[in-house]
């Protein structure tokens, strides 16, 4: 594993349990976390996993279980929680519901910590690492609603192969997603609307409303919505049902 700039590149390797390595580009590390954020990780963490993720603790992959994990409730999973604004505010508005959000960025996870502090929500659990791991470990059919909220954008041609919209991706959550499970995705860049309208229905997701510009009723505006509106960008609404 090679650290530049605040990004992680992980190389293409097997690992012991027959599984390959996937490559990870993305930010991991931002500013320096303070005083308290560093405590909130160290004491705060591990008790909201979800359960062996990593290849180091679940090697051969064996489904997480989700309903000792959260007493039966309907699990909903955020991609990519950046922050936790929406996480959070979706765990207070619904708590007969577990949300399950994954992140790889640690100064996020570390905001999020706080807010699950201030919030004083229980029903959620954090992967804080590259969603597909998650994935790889979450059962078949089990998460009744997914968000993917002002994923990267990866701006260059080149790097739209890394967007979550692209079949790798796409394949894994169609695999974990109950049958007819809603997919909701905001994101503030037109061409990855335009992947997006491409690409999840080629994956076997049926469009139901969008791109609107109106949000969901239910909907809170994050950091980077309102960093995209500061900035001239227009958000984009979408959402998917997942194959029956």
């Amino acid at each position: 594993m090679a650290l530049l700039l605040g990004h992680v590149t992980m190389t293409d390797q097997t690992h012991p349990s027959g599984r390959p390595w996937r490559n990870f580009y993305g930010r991991i590390h931002g500013k320096t976390l303070n005083k308290a954020q560093v405590e909130r990780l160290e004491s705060d963490l591990d008790a909201l996993s979800p359960g062996p993720v990593g290849r180091d603790v679940n090697p051969d992959a064996t489904p997480l279980d989700l309903a000792a994990r959260f007493g039966g409730k309907p699990v909903w999973l955020e991609i990519g929680f950046g922050g936790g604004e929406h996480l959070v505010h979706m765990a207070k508005t619904y708590p007969d519901v577990a949300l399950l959000g994954a992140e790889p960025y640690v100064n996020g996870v570390a905001m999020l910590l706080g807010k699950i502090e201030e919030a004083g929500v229980t029903n959620l659990a954090i992967h804080p690492g590259d969603v597909r791991y998650l994935m790889d470990v979450l059962p078949k059919g089990s998460i009744a609603k997914a968000f993917l909220n002002y994923p990267d954008p990866w701006p260059k041609a080149r790097h739209h192969r890394r967007r979550f919209v692209t079949p790798e991706y796409l394949e894994l959550l169609v695999h974990v997603l109950a049958p007819g499970a809603e997919f909701r995705v905001a994101t503030d860049i037109e061409d990855y609307v335009r992947q997006t309208t491409q690409e999840v229905p080629r994956a076997g997701f049926e469009l139901v409303s969008g791109p609107d510009f109106t949000a969901w009723d239910d909907w809170i505006s994050t950091r980077y919505e309102q960093k995209a509106l500061r900035e001239g960008r227009v958000p984009h609404y979408l959402t998917y049902r997942a194959p029956v």
